[in-house]
C-alpha cells in the first residue's frame, strides 16, 4: 500500500487535510473573493452577523467587513508559518549537519550556541526581536524562526551522527568528495526525514506566535491578522463577542489542522517503517 493510501485511511489525517485545504483555499481566493483594501469601511460599526447578507459576519468598531478581514487573515497566518517553519528547518538542518559531520570544537561551539538559544523561551526571544527591530512581517518571520530552530538542529545532529559512519559517506571520503559536498549530498538528504517531522509542530507554533504577537500590537500594522481581530474585538468583548470569537475560532481550527495532519504524516511513516 503506498504512502497517500495509508494517509488517507488516517481519520486525522483526512480531517487535518481538509482543514488545511480550506485555510489554503481561503488565502488563495481572498483577492478574488475581497478586492481592495481588506481595511476599508464597509458598513455601519459594530454589525452582528447575520443580520446584512452583503456582510455575513458582520463588521467590526471601525465598520471594515469581518468576513474580508478573516479571508485575509488566513494569508497573513499561513506566509508567518509555512516562512517561520522553513527557515528553522534549514538554519536547523544546516547547524546540526555542520555540528555532527566536524565534531570537536566545531561540534562543541555549535552546541553551546544552541543551548544559549534554548535556555530563552522561544516567544519572549521573539517578543525581543521584534520591539528591537520592528515590526512587520519578515521581522515577525526571522523573530518566530530564531526561537524554533534549536530543536531540528539537535535531530539533525542526531541522525548525522549515526550516519557519518556509514559505508556510503565513507566512500564518498575516499573518492576524495569535498567535505560540504559530502554534507549536502550525502548526509543532510538522509538526515532530513526526521526533522521534517517536527514541521508540523514549528508551523502551529509559528502561527500562534504571530497571533500572539499581533494581539499585542507588535505585528505588522500594514497586513490584517487574526491576532489583531481578537485584540481589536477585545475593547468590545462584552457588547460584540463575535469579534474575537471568530478569529479565534478561525485560529484554533487552523492550529488543529496542522496537528492532525502532521500526526497523519506521522503515523504513515511509522506504518511503513513498520513494515521495512
Amino acid at each position: 500500500m503506498s504512502r497517500l493510501h495509508r494517509f488517507l485511511r488516517s481519520p486525522e489525517a483526512i480531517a487535518g487535510a481538509a482543514i488545511l485545504a480550506l485555510l489554503f483555499a481561503m488565502a488563495l481566493t481572498a483577492p478574488l473573493l475581497f478586492p481592495g483594501d481588506p481595511q476599508a469601511i464597509a458598513g455601519p460599526a459594530l454589525l452582528p452577523p447575520f443580520q446584512n447578507w452583503s456582510l455575513p459576519l458582520g463588521t467590526d468598531r471601525l465598520g471594515r467587513d469581518v468576513l474580508t478581514e478573516l479571508f485575509h487573515g488566513a494569508r497573513a497566518s499561513l506566509a508567518v508559518g509555512l516562512s517561520a517553519a522553513g527557515a528553522a528547518l534549514l538554519i536547523g538542518a544546516v547547524v546540526g549537519t555542520l555540528a555532527g559531520l566536524a565534531g570537536g570544537l566545531i561540534d562543541e561551539v555549535l552546541m553551546r550556541i544552541t543551548d544559549a538559544f534554548q535556555t530563552v523561551p522561544g516567544f519572549l526571544l521573539a517578543l525581543a526581536f521584534v520591539s528591537i527591530v520592528g515590526p512587520s512581517l519578515g521581522v515577525v518571520v526571522a523573530a518566530i524562526a530564531l526561537g524554533a530552530w534549536t530543536g531540528p538542529a539537535r535531530v539533525a545532529r542526531a541522525e548525522v551522527l549515526s550516519i557519518r559512519e556509514r559505508d556510503y559517506v565513507a566512500g564518498a571520503r575516499v573518492i576524495g568528495m569535498h567535505p560540504l559536498e559530502i554534507a549536502f549530498r550525502e548526509v543532510l538528504p538522509n538526515a532530513l526525514p526526521p526533522v521534517l517531522a517536527l514541521s508540523s509542530v514549528i508551523v502551529a507554533a509559528a502561527i500562534l506566535a504571530e497571533a500572539a504577537l499581533s494581539f499585542l500590537g507588535l505585528g505588522d500594522p500594514n497586513r490584517v491578522t487574526w491576532g489583531a481581530m481578537i485584540a481589536e474585538g477585545r475593547a468590545v468583548l462584552r457588547t460584540a463577542p463575535f469579534l474575537s470569537i471568530i478569529p479565534g475560532i478561525a485560529l484554533v481550527l487552523t492550529v488543529l489542522g496542522v496537528y492532525l495532519a502532521g500526526e497523519g504524516v506521522v503515523e504513515t511513516t511509522a506504518v511503513r517503517r513498520s513494515l521495512s
